[in-house]
């Protein structure tokens, strides 16, 4: 499998959204009656939709709201709001911040030590309004971390860094053994962020209770272009959910599998779902609601890294409250508005009842799709072609 690019080096073909189509099924049905939910740990979750833990998406109110609409919104433990008792002025000097400036700032900003007082403070604020609380922090801080936010109430936790394996090496800090680590956790973890088949295997067999799959495909991620690292993620969910099929087959357990990053429109998430993800973790899109906390600014995860920032911050701009970025009613034409909206009809145009039907349906590789036809909207940059 693979084509030769050079003397004796081959490479495997990968493919992104952009280069693939749904086809539509021989039945089709209502977009009322087909069922979106999605489960973690044997829990049922109403919309299979995540808002990434990133500050400028997710804050105390935006994880309330998210809740309340029937998602899943992750509090980046990792953030300004476990630094700051006020985070307000912070996220405003940011968003005021040159884009000169601003990878330097965030830098700065992020230096101030996390305060642990703070990680069960938030998660219990949270948990006050009702909703389910979510959190994120990267494997050196797993261990700690999960204690606190267990004890605080916390009902997933996500462990997340750039590339996560279960082989990881490192004599200048202690290694998390996630086999022991989710036997110890009361609650469901998830964990990412890898792209291959063999990764998604040796994570899964650890015990975890969902994968989030996908590296550098975000609108504010630059890791690909640092660090020249990542596979497309059309290839990346059908390897990842071809081992979790496997897993599934072999002991009865079913990993979700979760599309992190690269969809920009209710198209895109279709076409991760269709590919095999459960449910999809969102950044830019929910960053351009009116709850988010950037102010119409999104930067990446791995922005304030001290000597090698691998995301930048992006102006994303205000167009719609977080009820209609979800649930419409659509003002804008190019699919960045009604996103359940468009996975419901998506998934009745091509006959499928459920997410797990939605991923066996039939898809082409179709360079064309996006452009086959659009004349006048390339022309005139409106609808596909902005």
């Amino acid at each position: 499998m693979g084509e030769w690019i050079g003397r004796d080096r081959k490479a495997r073909r990968a493919y992104g959204f952009d280069e693939i189509a749904l086809v539509p099924g021989r039945v089709t049905i209502n977009p009322e009656e087909v069922d979106i939910s999605w489960k973690i740990d044997g829990e049922k979750i109403p919309i299979p939709f995540m808002a990434s833990a990133m500050d400028g998406v997710v804050d105390l109110k935006f994880a309330i709201a998210m809740g309340k609409l029937g998602g899943i919104a992750v509090l980046n433990l990792e953030g300004i709001y476990t630094r700051y008792d006020d985070y307000e002025p912070i996220l405003k000097e940011i968003s005021k911040s040159t884009p000169e400036k601003a990878t330097e700032l965030v830098q700065k900003i992020y230096t101030k030590p996390i305060k642990e007082k703070l990680i069960a403070k938030r998660i219990k604020q949270i948990k006050s309004a009702g909703v389910p609380a979510a959190v994120s922090t990267i494997p050196q801080h797993a261990e700690r971390f999960g204690a606190i936010a267990q004890e605080a109430g916390c009902d997933i936790f996500v462990i997340q860094s750039t590339v996560t394996t279960v082989r990881h090496i490192s004599t200048a800090y202690k290694v998390v053994d996630i086999r022991d680590f989710c036997k110890k956790m009361k609650i469901p973890v998830i964990i990412g962020n890898s792209v291959t088949y063999e990764v998604a295997m040796d994570l899964i067999e650890t015990g975890v209770h969902g994968l989030l799959i996908g590296i550098g495909p975000g609108s504010a991620c630059t890791t690909r272009g640092v660090l020249g690292i990542g596979v497309p993620q059309v290839t990346s969910i059908c390897d990842s959910a071809a081992a979790r099929e496997v897993y599934y087959k072999k002991t009865g357990r079913y990993v979700p599998v979760i599309a992190d990053g690269g969809m920009s429109t209710g198209g895109d998430v279709c076409k991760a779902i269709a590919c095999g993800a459960d449910s999809v973790m969102v950044g830019s899109a929910f960053a351009r609601t009116e709850e988010a906390p950037g102010k119409g600014f999104h930067w990446g995860m791995a922005t304030p890294h001290a000597n090698l920032p691998r995301g930048t911050r992006i102006r994303v701009g205000t167009t719609g409250s977080l009820e209609e970025i979800l649930y419409g009613p659509a003002r804008l034409d190019d699919g960045t508005q009604n996103l359940v909206g468009a996975l419901r009809t998506s998934m009745g145009n091509v006959g499928a009842r459920t997410i797990r039907e939605m991923q066996m349906i039939d898809i082409v590789i179709a360079p064309a799709i996006k452009t086959e036809g659009k004349l006048f909207q390339a022309a005139q940059r409106v609808g596909m072609m902005k």
